[in-house]
């Protein structure tokens, strides 16, 4: 049993809900190999995360359709249609994460890869990321995960110790770089699985 005092949530794909799939399978009638091309090859989760670190929005549009004009209807969408790639909160997710803020046991925050740009619209729309102690958006620290620059400054900020902190995230890159700064860590696939790990770990949720 590990002595955590710190919990580290990330938010994308754990708390909430977030995937150009639900724009561009309407945009492409439906055809998912074509969807799936389409973000392999021109708006791509590399490029995407450029604008996580920091990376203007208007700009990475410009400079994707200055590469690609042939597709510049679509590439324009992503930006332009964003709020429509957000699905709902992860609701079983937020029900863990509600008892663990509860329990005077635990510091709470987050520590997302998320464009300055658009957060606020997710701060607008989902009242639970308001109940966290602190949220460290990578857009506005110029830095994103996996670089271990971003889990220095989640601990100097919160003055939180590595070997006292848990960092769940869905992406295994993500995870495994806070593993080797001797952060706890979790790599979440399910709201159930959560609730197993955190029991192995002796989290009291």
């Amino acid at each position: 049993m590990k002595n955590i005092k710190n919990i580290i949530f990330d938010l994308g794909g754990v708390l909430i809900d977030w995937n150009p799939e639900y724009v561009y399978l309407e945009v492409f009638e439906g055809d998912r190999k074509k969807m799936q091309w389409f973000l392999d090859e021109i708006c791509t989760m590399d490029w995407n995360e450029n604008q996580d670190a920091g990376y203007s929005l208007q700009q990475a549009t410009e400079d994707r359709v200055q590469m690609f004009p042939q597709y510049e209807e679509w590439i324009r969408m992503y930006y332009g249609r964003w709020e429509e790639m957000l699905g709902g909160a992860i609701k079983d997710t937020v029900v863990i994460l509600n008892r663990l803020l509860k329990n005077p046991d635990y510091r709470v925050i987050a520590l997302t890869n998320w464009s300055a740009e658009t957060f606020p619209v997710a701060l607008e729309r989902y009242e639970f990321l308001h109940r966290f102690e602190g949220i460290v958006v990578s857009g506005a620290e110029k830095m994103r995960k996996p670089f271990p620059e971003i889990y220095q400054l989640t601990l100097d900020r919160y003055e939180f110790k590595a070997e006292d902190s848990l960092f769940i995230d869905d992406n295994k890159r993500n995870v495994e770089a806070a593993s080797k700064m001797g952060i706890t860590t979790i790599l979440f696939k399910s709201p159930d699985d959560l609730n197993a790990e955190l029991e192995k770990i002796g989290i009291k949720h």
